[in-house]
């Protein structure tokens, strides 16, 4: 452990040295993020999950410099370049582009023009001019000139010297900071689109003369022009004035107005255009896709965190049908496990007979499997099916229900899903993933991929390591969050839980298979190669419901359930008794059971678990029903106000299902009556809310829609005349009103320029 990274991090995060040291040791020794934040809260100082994983995060960071540093001073001492100056340096380089800064120089790189002029012995002469001292620099270039030394006139000595000095300037430490942060400050991202593909690469309309400031380009804008640019429709630059940057150098390294100095601005300007400018944009270019990356990963990470933690139904009977016309509607019954007991095909919407044929094996699959829930999936004729069940007549208490049918078929084709049904073809699997998500959600959309979930933005264009690593954490915080049942969880659930992983869970599965269920917390160690470390990890998180130890369906760590059974033998009552007796509890003192290692904070813990043992942290279950009469787009006029849930939220809205097959879109200016800078601080995905209808575009299927306070203003649909009256209504121009960008495509065009920011 290296006691300088814990005073770094402990300064950033503002936390206590003594806090980082210990969770970084406990890291170290393999415990995990969630372990950590529930169950070493006193060794911690109480440290959240956010802030562990903080830790974890810039402990490897840090670690990453290490090892370049190390890299660099080995080069460097290899090849004999390694100066105690320089040594320095790179050992107080606090950051890998200031390492990479210092390297720069002595990097092994090709052949420049700045080496060939080296190589003909002009480096003298290029100092000499450096230091812009009097001189007659066409008397001192002569000298180096001569066939002799392949240099054939003093322009070409005085060129040579300027190619040296231009590599100065662009390697030079303090030029590079400077020059970064004006890009970064001042650089302006410019789009245009590729001679030619103008017709090709409509979709990128908005974008085919676009200019705006880099520092203020948001993330999903700048991933939709490298989307651009990669697919050869676009292509873009980021700059700075160049007359800017320019001064800026003249101003570090020109020192007077006489020859040498001339000969400087000159070997100034050409390192800007041949050297820096290209150097500075490939950094800003990856230091915004970076940071556009960590924002859409950020929305990405938020939105799967709140549809993995969606209110579940819970332990049902549940009906699932995958809705269809001409191929039927694939049903299947499940019981509270969600064991699957029967399927079956209806063709409801095919024929009169076929509906009333339907009609009586809902019915009678309603009656035999005691069904308590239908769920309905949201894709092709759902809403028609949904019609169709509500209108049977079915007994009150069942709900029906609309489930998202996003990576359903994923699921359906994926080896989990021909492991679990291997007798049954893709419809039924796709039909019990349905009912499932309505019965448990997280238990089933660990099964999928995230990135087929239906959530996020520009998934596909980020980082795909660093997507990843960051989805595999929030799945982690949410499975270890809820808790798993692991008499019921599937293998690729357990996979999730703290301490275990792909092999273990595999091992829990086969066990249960060949043993029976679980009875205590106690038999996870007689799975082969699950050991103390990885039982102390997981037990915690794992829950055996009616078990014959009551605290095994709880939180309470198995490594606590003495603290449990003294407080039972000091009250004078059993276990059971002090779990549903709060009056028992009330009388409790803590105070008696502290010891070095168990505080107040596991105390506290123990005893809210004593008081909801196995509490499920996720919101109520509530039923929720799209408008009667509205199931397509053609039926959604303008100004109709509509309930939806939120699907997707973006960094410039959030889409909403309104029960037409087809999201709208809530534009972030929409979202309320205040300024919004963030969708996710107003809705969340799987929120239930009403909106306006906007405005209503069939043919390119897009509905524009308002969360204001019923102040929404309805826009009228626009006449062709209209359109071609004013041709350059949404041209967006610069102080010399030049033509910048095009919104002919942007369905949110009428919303901005009522607001006056065309």
């Amino acid at each position: 452990m290296n006691e300088l990274h814990i005073q770094i991090i402990a300064k950033e995060l503002a936390a206590k040295p003594s806090q980082v040291r210990a969770a970084a040791g406990l890291l170290d020794e393999g415990a995990t993020v969630p372990f950590i934040s529930r169950y070493r809260k006193e060794a911690t100082g109480s440290l959240d999950e956010v802030a562990v994983a903080a830790i974890r995060d810039r402990i490897e960071q840090l670690r990453e410099l290490d090892k370049r540093r190390e890299a660099i001073l080995k080069s460097l001492e290899e090849r004999k370049l390694l100066t105690e100056k320089l040594k320095e340096n790179i050992l107080s380089a606090e950051s890998i582009t200031g390492l990479e800064d210092i390297y720069l120089p002595f990097r092994p790189k090709r052949r420049t023009r700045a080496m060939i002029a080296k190589e003909k012995g002009l480096e003298p002469l290029a100092l000499r001019i450096f230091e812009q001292v009097g001189m007659d620099t066409e008397a001192e270039a002569l000298a180096f000139t001569g066939p002799e030394k392949g240099i054939e006139s003093i322009e070409d000595a005085l060129a040579g010297a300027r190619d040296i000095i231009a590599e100065w300037v662009s390697e030079d430490r303090q030029t590079r900071e400077r020059m970064r942060k004006l890009f970064s400050a001042k650089g302006v991202l410019r789009s245009k689109v590729v001679k030619g593909k103008e017709e090709e690469g409509i979709k990128y309309k908005d974008y085919y003369e676009w200019e705006e400031p880099v520092s203020k380009a948001p993330s999903h804008r700048v991933l939709a022009i490298r989307r651009g640019e990669s697919e050869g429709f676009l292509t873009f630059r980021i700059t700075p004035p160049e007359d800017e940057a320019v001064t800026l150098l003249e101003a570090l390294f020109v020192k007077g107005s006489g020859p040498a100095s001339e000969q400087v601005k000159s070997a100034v300007r050409d390192s800007y255009k041949r050297l820096l400018s290209f150097s500075m944009e490939g950094e800003i270019r990856l230091a915004v896709k970076k940071r556009a990356d960590e924002e859409a990963i950020r929305v990405f990470v938020e939105n799967l965190r709140q549809l993995l933690l969606a209110p579940c139904l819970g332990r049902k009977s549940v009906l699932a049908i995958d809705p269809g016309f001409r191929t039927g509607c694939k049903v299947v019954c499940m019981d509270q496990q969600g064991k699957l007991l029967h399927n079956d095909t209806i063709y409801p919407h095919f024929s009169d007979k076929g509906a009333a044929e339907a009609a009586g094996k809902i019915r009678d699959l309603c009656s035999r499997f005691r069904i308590e829930s239908i769920a309905i999936g949201n894709g092709t004729a759902g809403r028609e099916t949904e019609s169709f069940i509500k209108g049977l007549g079915l007994p009150g208490e069942i709900n029906v229900v609309m489930v998202s049918e996003n990576g359903a078929s994923v699921y359906s084709a994926s080896e989990a899903a021909r492991e679990e049904f291997p007798d049954y073809d893709l419809t039924v699997r796709g039909s019990v993933s349905i009912g499932r998500r309505l019965m448990d959600p997280l238990a089933e959309l660990v099964k999928i991929d995230p990135k087929s979930i239906g959530v996020g933005q520009y998934q596909h264009d980020v980082d795909q390591a660093a997507l990843k690593k960051s989805l595999d954490n929030v799945v982690i915080s949410c499975v270890n969050g809820v808790g798993v049942e692991v008499n019921t969880a599937s293998r690729q659930l357990l996979a999730y839980v703290s301490g275990l992983g792909p092999q273990l869970a595999k091992g829990i599965v086969q066990h249960r298979n060949e043993h029976g269920p679980f009875r205590l917390r106690e038999e996870l160690r007689n799975i082969p190669r699950l050991g103390p470390k990885a039982f102390e990890q997981a037990a915690g998180f794992l829950r055996i419901r009616d078990g014959e130890n009551p605290l095994d369906g709880s939180a309470v760590h198995p490594e606590s359930y003495y603290i449990v059974d003294s407080i039972a033998r000091d009250m004078g009552c059993s276990l059971v008794s002090l779990m549903k007796d709060g009056e028992i509890r009330k009388k409790i003192d803590l105070s008696q059971y502290l010891t070095d290692r168990v505080g107040m904070p596991t105390l506290n813990d123990i005893m809210d678990e004593l008081a909801r043992p196995g509490r499920d942290p996720r919101e109520q279950f509530e039923s929720f029903a799209f408008a009667e009469g509205v199931g397509k787009i053609d039926d959604v006029k303008s100004g109709m106000k509509l309930p939806g849930i939120v699907t997707n939220i973006t960094a410039f809205g959030a889409f909403v299902d309104i029960g037409v097959h087809q999201d709208g879109l809530v534009h972030i200016s929409e979202l309320s009556d205040r300024f919004v800078k963030n969708p996710g601080d107003v809705v969340k995905v799987h929120q239930k809310i009403t909106v306006t209808i906007l405005e209503v575009d069939l043919q390119r299927k897009r509905i524009s829609l308002s969360m204001k306070n019923g102040q929404a203003q309805v826009k009228a649909p626009r006449k062709k005349e209209e359109n071609k009256a004013a041709p350059k209504a949404g041209t967006k121009r610069d102080k010399n009103k030049k033509p910048l960008a095009r919104f002919a495509n942007n369905p949110f065009y009428e919303a901005f320029r009522k607001k006056g920011k065309t």
